[in-house]
């Protein structure tokens, strides 16, 4: 059993910053992969980045690749998304999530991650 809350959010001019947070609690040794998902009102959640384990290996969605960097503190039980040069286009709900079993080719998937906190809005103004 895992709990994610994210943090961070909030509203931001266009080509501003911000940086969001997700905590893990509970059985976290189970974590193996982590990333943020996004929503946006009336679209289907769509992925953003992912991190394995390590941090060796990253994964970033073609509309943020260059401007947001996804790391992960394992001794906090954390992971970060650092959001550069953001567009209107970025705001949506973002949402923390974890995955409990090792298969790279679906890290990209919804379907892959078992753990999702409850999300934090992010409003990029024009």
């Amino acid at each position: 059993q895992v709990q994610l809350v994210e943090s961070g959010g909030g509203l931001v001019q266009a080509g501003g910053s911000l940086r969001l947070s997700c905590a893990a609690s509970g059985r976290t040794f189970s974590i193996y992969a982590m990333g943020w998902f996004r929503q946006a009102p009336g679209k289907e959640r769509e992925f953003v980045a992912a991190i394995s384990w390590s941090g060796g290996s990253t994964y970033y969605a073609d509309s943020v690749k260059g401007r947001f960097t996804i790391s992960r503190d394992n001794a906090k039980n954390t992971e970060y998304l650092q959001m550069n040069s953001l567009k209107p286009e970025d705001t949506a709900v973002y949402y923390c999530t974890g995955a409990r079993t090792v298969i790279t080719a679906r890290i990209t998937s919804r379907d892959y991650y078992d753990y999702w906190g409850q999300g934090t809005q992010v409003t990029v103004s024009s």
